[in-house]
């Protein structure tokens, strides 16, 4: 079973247009919330069979999460929810990442079951390292792969290290639509060598992008990968993270 694990939802729930997985290859989908997105008409959107799982977003620094989580508890379609986006990109301190309220809200999304989607500049990922060793209950996923440039290759990799090496945190292999397999291989190939396929999955980052662009990428870098590994980054570590039936 193929799982895109990094879906946005761009129509309003119960609308024409088919689910949410239209245009790709995926026989299921995890909706991530967009940053100040709807909570509730993206947990409306799980009434759909092909949506497995929900990542939603909330103020994981605010003094009101456990309020925060608790409504989204009570919504329709909360039985989906899988886990919690809060977009760190917007921060204007790299470090800002890795502050107290920051750890003080990840050891709640702990005590609830849920994952922690990280969503950083590559600049931000030391930091977000220090995060993570703070609050080693919770699971992160990498969003994006710390969002490198095309050109940024060996600044990346330094700035991942202490990420990957961190076995609670996993990545998404989500590239910009517009990276051919060329820009996206040494990328892919060193993700592969610091995470291991058991700690990657693959998404489309739609529907901003081409899902099926996504995914032809995909064909082309895993063509020489074993059948397990495939299985693996495409569908059984989404499956696994995030707790999919």
């Amino acid at each position: 079973m193929i799982i895109d694990a990094h879906l946005h939802l761009r129509r309003p729930a119960g609308t024409q247009g088919g689910p949410p997985v239209a245009g790709g290859r995926a026989d299921r989908v995890v909706l991530v919330a967009s940053r100040g997105q709807d909570t509730a008409a993206l947990l409306a959107a799980g009434a759909e069979d092909a949506v497995a799982g929900i990542v939603a977003d909330a103020d994981v620094r605010g003094a009101g999460l456990a309020s925060t989580l608790d409504r989204y508890a009570q919504l329709p379609g909360a039985a989906k929810l899988r886990g919690v986006r809060h977009d760190l990109r917007h921060d204007g301190d790299p470090g800002e990442c890795s502050g107290p309220e920051t750890i003080r809200g990840l050891r709640t999304l702990a005590e609830r079951g849920l994952t922690f989607d990280l969503a950083v500049r590559t600049e931000q990922m030391p930091y977000a390292a220090k995060l993570a060793a703070a609050v080693e209950e919770t699971l992160f996923v990498l969003d994006h792969m710390g969002e490198p440039s095309p050109d940024g290759f060996a600044a990346w990799r330094e700035a991942l290290a202490p990420l990957a090496a961190q076995p609670h945190v996993v990545a998404k292999l989500t590239w910009p639509v517009d990276w051919t397999v060329a820009v996206a291989r040494p990328f892919f190939e060193h993700a592969v060598a610091a995470f291991g396929d058991e700690r990657l999955m693959w998404g489309s980052r739609g529907p901003e992008g081409d899902a099926r662009a996504a995914f032809a990428l995909a064909d082309e870098l895993l063509d020489e990968f074993a059948p397990t590994g495939r299985r693996r980054i495409l569908g059984g570590t989404a499956a696994e993270v995030y707790g999919l039936e």
